[in-house]
């Protein structure tokens, strides 16, 4: 009865070809991979075609799948061969690691990994500082066929003589691996292999240590129902970067190593260059060439046998990308790390709402794809429509495959939807934990919003569970979520609240247009909402702070766009509203002025009303601060006013010109902030109508004017300035 230890880093090129070399000259009866046991039942599906790596096995708590794992596999990661190895030689696989189902019931500790880093000891043993490159050097870019697993379990050995024994959770795993191990030899099992991090190797040397220390280790563990599936993965997944515990720095570049059997240089440079091609980079074949010979000439000046990543990378910057960082990090994005997904077959075993959304997206076309791509609908076309539902009802279930912010601003009400899709592997999570709404994605939805309109919720968040309800259609969901709505706003005191909650609603408005709903209720809840902010505005002005004031600006400013979603009527009385609220002697003088520019661009006001009011609001007798905050609220919507109407211009002029110089420093930051937001041809038209002002306090002077001793006090400084002596 012989033991075969092959102590792998787990996804490296290097161990993968290694463990396949070595398992075809061993031919084991039997394989034992580290892993959680309850995947041995789906073992058999790696034997479908369509099951193409990078993929993940996940295993959930079925009462809470918060608590879940994934177990990731590339084709280049070692216990994927050993699967391949097995499923063609036709021999049996087990998973060997610490159930899942015991995992999940367990308290964390910190106990869940080796007590130091491994390969950073044998790389400073080995004269290296970064233990990615000293492990790449010594393991995965090595190509020929010899047997580093005795020297790895040597080492492992050396590292583990000085540390304590393990603890917790770490010697949980490594005591039920041993009782795998003694299970499989029971079973009659002559010739067996162990795939298992090299850290674990002198753990289950022999001599093992008695079974009943392993029992007592593992006696009294708590247990928690499991379920188990394979789901596709991302190579971006894989990398260090992403929060992945034993991720690799370089998933992409790691697949070329494993994948290519000759050329692995120039191959990999000439894929470079067709990167950086794709983005209308000038880069030609002369270019990858030379760089071919830079990575090997830095390669033999460095004692490598081949040139590795650091070579490479080296060669893309200075040859390819010309020293330019950001190429540097497109082709680090696209290619060292890459977004290959994973396939697995339909016949998978899946939760029935990730089943309803897998069969939905292949209909309507949609492919799970983790490179952000944008897609346009037309919300008039059934295809699009459809789209539409499923991202929105995707999003009411918090699975963000699709987002639309940038769109949302730039298409309010229109016909069209502008989203960037983009999948995650962690989504099949979310729609495990979507599954206790429903078992499809529209009765998940429907279940979700009526979640959230239930008891007393904030105004604000049944007022986006209405809007949800007319994006994603969901009728069911509609009627409670609208009697919610109109209960919450008649109970609500808070003014701003319904200000804040009234935009969205009157958006909502609109969907009967594009999504054939009827949204008659909807508009009577709007039209009673906004009478009570008319009522309530006015003592919601009263007595407030500057800061207060700018909040309730923005809210104003919020409301007036809805009521034009809203229809005449509504606009007309919300105007009446600000036209008698403008009339109030004590409002803040930023609301003041914001109440005034909405009012003249309503037509309420023309342009003698203007001069009138900010006149008397820039008067020598208002503190110069309540002016400038005047200003800031009337010009917040633009500047094109000042262009274009000389005697509003004419005022604003004389009024900066006429404050204090001992007061006006005070003043600039408002100042700024007003007239720092006019875009440069605003500023420059403005400019120049001011220097074509006459009779004001500022024109420009004539020349008999000019103070000859002033203007000869400022010679010295201009001198000094221009380096030209005094």
């Amino acid at each position: 009865m012989t033991t075969h230890l092959l102590g792998i880093r787990h996804h490296g090129p290097g161990s993968a070809r290694a463990v396949a070399t070595r398992l075809a000259e061993l031919e084991p009866d039997v394989v034992l991979i580290e892993g959680p046991p309850e995947a041995d039942a789906l073992v058999e599906l790696t034997e479908d075609p369509a099951m193409q790596p990078p993929v993940a096995l996940l295993a959930y708590a079925t009462d809470d799948v918060s608590r879940a794992a994934f177990w990731p596999f590339a084709v280049f990661s070692p216990e994927w061969q050993a699967l391949a190895y097995a499923r063609e030689a036709g021999i049996p696989v087990r998973f060997c690691d610490l159930p899942a189902a015991n995992t999940f019931a367990a308290p964390p500790d910190e106990h869940t990994g080796p007590p130091v880093d491994p390969l950073a000891l044998l790389a400073t043993a080995g004269g290296y500082d970064d233990p990615e490159r000293w492990w790449d050097d010594v393991v995965e870019s090595r190509r020929d066929a010899e047997n580093p697993f005795d020297v790895i379990a040597e080492a492992m050995n050396a590292v583990r003589e000085d540390e304590k024994p393990p603890q917790g959770n770490e010697a949980r795993r490594e005591a039920y691996m041993r009782s795998v191990l003694r299970r499989t030899r029971k079973d009659g099992f002559e010739n067996i292999a162990v795939v298992c991090g090299a850290w674990h190797v002198p753990a289950l040397a022999d001599p093992l240590p008695p079974a009943s220390h392993d029992q007592a280790v593992l006696k009294g563990l708590p247990k928690r129902k499991v379920a188990c599936t394979w789901v596709p993965w991302t190579h971006g997944r894989l990398a260090t970067a992403s929060g992945y515990g034993a991720g690799v720095r370089s998933p992409g570049w790691y697949h070329h190593l494993f994948t290519t059997a000759g050329d692995v240089t120039a191959r990999w440079l000439a894929g470079v260059a067709a990167v950086l091609r794709e983005e209308d980079l000038p880069v030609s074949t002369a270019h990858v060439i030379e760089a071919v010979r830079l990575a090997e000439t830095l390669a033999t000046l460095r004692g490598r046998s081949s040139a590795g990543l650091a070579e490479v990378t080296e060669a893309t910057r200075s040859v390819l990308c010309g020293g330019d960082e950001v190429q540097v990090e497109l082709v680090t994005r696209r290619l060292v790390v890459g977004e290959r997904l994973g396939e697995v077959p339909e016949h998978v075993p899946q939760p029935p709402l990730a089943a309803d959304l897998t069969a939905t997206a292949k209909r309507l076309r949609l492919k799970k794809d983790p490179v952000v791509k944008e897609l346009d609908l037309d919300l008039r076309t059934p295809g699009g429509l459809d789209r539409s539902k499923l991202l929105h009802r995707l999003r009411i279930l918090g699975i963000e495959w699709g987002s639309r912010e940038a769109s949302a601003r730039r298409n309010k009400g229109t016909f069209r939807e502008t989203w960037a899709l983009a999948w995650e592997p962690s989504f099949e999570v979310d729609l495990v934990a979507a599954a206790v709404y429903g078992t499809t994605v529209p009765s998940a939805a429907t279940a979700a919003v009526r979640g959230t309109v239930e008891g007393t919720p904030p105004l604000d968040e049944v007022t986006t569970a209405v809007e949800n309800c007319l994006l994603a259609d969901l009728p069911e969901a509609l009627p409670e979520a609208l009697a919610a709505l109109d209960a919450r706003a008649a109970a609500d005191a808070d003014v701003a609240r319904l200000m804040s909650a009234l935009p969205a609603l009157a958006r909502a408005t609109r969907y009967g247009n594009v999504r054939g709903t009827d949204t008659g209720a909807l508009r009577a809840v709007a039209d009673r909402m906004l009478d009570r902010i008319c009522a309530g505005l006015p003592p919601a002005a009263h007595g407030i702070d500057d800061d207060a004031a700018a909040r309730l600006a923005k809210l104003v400013d919020g409301v007036h766009d809805a009521t034009s979603l809203l229809g005449e009527d509504p606009k007309e009385r919300w105007l009446a509203a600000l036209a008698r609220l403008a009339e109030k002697p004590s409002l803040p003088p930023l609301l003041a002025g914001r109440l005034t520019r909405i009012l003249h661009d309503a037509g309420l006001f023309d342009a003698l009303d203007i001069e009138l009011r900010l006149g008397r609001a820039l008067t020598p007798g208002v503190v110069p601060s309540a002016g400038a905050a005047y200003v800031e609220g009337f010009f917040d919507g633009g500047a094109l006013l000042l262009v274009h109407d000389e005697g509003l211009l004419r005022v604003i002029d004389g009024w900066l010109s006429a404050i204090p110089a001992d007061v006006f420093t005070e003043v600039l930051p408002l100042l700024r902030r007003t007239f720092g937001a006019f875009s440069g041809p605003e500023k420059r038209a403005i400019g120049q109508r001011a220097a074509g002002l006459t009779g004001t306090a500022r024109a420009v002077p004539v020349a008999d004017e000019l103070d000859e001793d002033r203007a000869e006090r400022v010679l010295p400084v201009l001198a000094t300035l221009l380096g030209v002596g005094a």
